[in-house]
C-alpha cells in the first residue's frame, strides 16, 4: 500500500511538472504569434512605404519600433521610445525573423520582455519592424498554476490514499478471509471449507478451486486411511497364520513335521508376496500419470498370449476378423488379462472363453450408456471415439447387479461363494478398473449370454491398422 501511494505521488509530481512547463510553452508561443501578426501587418505598411507616424498599434503593453541598418528609428508607437532601439543593431539578423529577450527597463514595460524582429522595407532601403510584449501576464498565470498544484497536491494524494486504502482494503477483505480460513483448516487438522465471498470476481474463483482441491484432498486422505487401514488387515492374516504355525511347531517340537509347516509356510509367504505386490502396484499407479511405454498393442495376439498359461480348466479363444490394434502398455494390458482370467478360471465350472471384435461406430464413453446401451455396473473412462470390445466370459456363479460396480473397489470382498477365493485380498478387479482407466476404456460387469455366470466387458480405444507402425505387440 505505501508502495503505491509512493509511486501515485511520484506520477503526480511528474505530471505536475509537465503540466507546467506545458503551458509555459503554450502561453509563450501564443505571445510570439500575436507578435509576430503586429510585425507582419507594419512590415506590409513598410514595403508600400506608407508607415504612419505614430504607428497605430493597441494595447499598452506592447512596444512598436522600426529601425534602418544605422539603428536609427524611422517610426515608433505612440509610448515606444524615438531615440533608442529596443534591440542593439548588432543583434538583429536583417535576413530572417527573430525571437529575443531584452531587459524591461530598455522597453518600459514589466519584465520579462519578448521582443520579435521582422525584416522590412526594400533592397536599398533594408528596414526592421522591432515588436516587443511584456511576459508579466504569462509569468502571472504560470505562478497561479504553480501555487495551485502546491496547495492541491498534497490533499489530492491525501485524498487518493485514502481511497487507495478503502479500495485495497475491501478488494483483500476476502483474502483475509480465506487465509483465516485456511488458518484454522490447518489448526485442527480436520475437514472444513474455506469462506466464499458474494462477488463473482476472480477471489470467488479462487476460493471455489480451493475449496475443490480440499474436497478432493479431503478424499484422498479418506481413501488413503481406508486403504492403510485395509492393507494393515490384509497383511496381519498371514503374518498372523507364520506366527501361529511357527509357534505350533516350536511347541510340539520333536512331533512337529516340518514338510507341512514348510508347505503352510511357503504358501502364506506367496499370499504375503502377491498382497505387497499389488499394494505396491497400486501405490505406483496412484502416483505415476498414464502414457509412460505406450504403443499399439495387437489385442488379438495379446489374448492368444494370455490364454494359453491357462491349460485347464480350457481357456478359449475367438479370435478377431483381424488384427484389433489398441494404445496402451502392454505389460499393464497383460496384467488386466491376466487378472481377469484368473477370475474366471477361479470360479468357473466349465471353460472361460476370451473374445476381441471391432465396434462398428464411435461410442460416447462418458456415463453408464455405451453405444446407446444402458448398462448395469459400467465404471467408463472419459472421451468420444471408436473402441474395440474385449470379453471374458465364466460359466461360474455370477455377481449380483447391484454388487457388480461394488467389487471393482479396492479390498472388496463379496460374501457369496464367487468371491471366497484362496487367498485373495480383493484387489484384482481394482487394479482392472485402474489400468483400463489408464488406458482410456472401460470396464463393465454383466450376465453371460444364455448361460449361467458372468462376462466382464472391455472397452479399450481403437487404433486403426496404418497408424499401428507394423507388427508389433502382444508378444513379451
Amino acid at each position: 500500500m505505501a508502495i503505491g501511494v509512493v509511486g501515485l505521488t511520484i506520477g503526480l509530481a511528474l505530471g505536475g511538472v509537465v503540466l507546467l512547463g506545458a503551458l509555459g510553452f503554450v502561453l509563450q508561443r501564443t505571445v510570439d504569434t500575436e507578435a509576430f501578426r503586429t510585425a507582419d501587418a507594419v512590415a506590409l505598411l513598410a514595403a508600400e512605404d506608407a508607415l504612419p507616424d505614430p504607428l497605430p498599434v493597441a494595447g499598452g503593453q506592447v512596444r512598436v519600433q522600426v529601425v534602418d541598418a544605422q539603428g536609427r528609428i524611422r517610426a515608433a508607437s505612440i509610448d515606444a521610445d524615438r531615440l533608442v532601439p529596443m534591440v542593439r543593431p548588432e543583434r538583429l539578423n536583417r535576413d530572417g525573423r527573430q525571437r529575443l529577450e531584452v531587459p524591461a527597463e530598455r522597453v518600459g514595460l514589466a519584465g520579462p520582455v519578448r521582443v520579435v524582429a521582422v525584416p522590412a522595407g526594400t533592397a536599398a532601403d533594408p528596414l526592421t519592424v522591432l515588436v516587443a510584449r511584456s511576459m508579466a501576464d504569462v509569468r502571472h498565470s504560470t505562478h497561479v498554476v504553480r501555487t495551485i498544484l502546491l496547495v492541491a497536491f498534497p490533499l489530492l494524494v491525501a485524498v487518493l490514499a485514502g481511497v487507495a486504502w478503502r479500495v485495497v482494503g475491501a478488494t483483500l477483505r476476502p483474502v483475509e478471509a480465506l487465509r483465516r480460513g485456511a488458518e484454522e483448516i490447518t489448526g485442527r487438522a480436520g475437514t472444513g471449507r474455506l469462506p466464499v465471498p458474494a462477488s463473482a470476481d476472480e477471489i470467488h474463483r479462487l476460493a471455489v478451486t480451493l475449496n475443490g482441491m480440499l474436497d478432493r484432498l479431503e478424499s484422498a486422505r479418506v481413501r488413503q486411511r481406508a486403504f492403510v487401514s485395509d492393507a494393515a488387515h490384509e497383511l496381519r492374516s498371514p503374518l498372523t497364520n507364520i506366527r501361529t504355525e511357527l509357534e505350533v511347531a516350536q511347541r510340539l517340537a520333536d512331533r512337529t513335521d516340518w514338510t507341512a509347516v514348510t508347505a503352510n509356510l511357503l504358501a502364506d509367504t506367496d499370499r504375503l508376496s502377491r498382497l505387497v505386490d499389488d499394494l505396491l502396484l497400486l501405490a505406483r499407479l496412484d502416483e505415476t500419470p498414464p502414457g509412460r511405454g505406450t504403443g499399439p498393442v495387437e489385442l488379438g495376439a495379446l489374448l492368444t498370449e494370455v490364454a494359453a498359461r491357462y491349460p485347464s480348466p480350457p481357456v478359449r479363444v475367438t479370435p478377431p476378423a483381424g488384427p484389433l490394434w489398441t494404445i496402451g502398455t502392454v505389460e499393464e494390458l497383460r496384467r488386466v488379462l491376466a487378472n481377469l482370467v484368473d477370475n474366471a478360471v477361479r470360479h468357473a465350472s466349465g471353460s472361460v472363453v476370451l473374445a476381441a471384435e471391432a465396434t462398428s461406430t464411435a461410442m460416447t464413453v462418458a456415463g453408464t450408456t455405451v453405444a446407446g446401451t444402458a448398462v448395469a455396473g459400467a465404471t467408463v473412462g472419459p472421451g468420444v471415439g471408436a473402441y474395440h470390445l474385449v470379453t471374458v466370459t465364466d460359466d461360474g456363479p455370477g455377481i449380483a447387479v447391484a454388487d457388480r460396480e461394488r467389487v471393482l473397489d479396492r479390498f472388496t470382498r463379496l460374501d457369496d461363494g464367487r468371491a471366497r477365493d484362496d487367498g485373495g485380498a480383493g484387489l484384482g478387479l481394482a487394479i482392472v478398473r485402474e489400468l483400463v482407466r489408464r488406458a482410456g476404456g472401460s470396464i463393465t460387469l454383466t450376465d453371460a449370454p444364455e448361460q449361467r455366470g458372468l462376462r466382464v466387458r472391455l472397452l479399450l480405444p481403437a487404433l486403426p491398422a496404418e497408424e499401428s507402425g507394423g507388427p508389433k505387440v502382444g508378444g513379451p
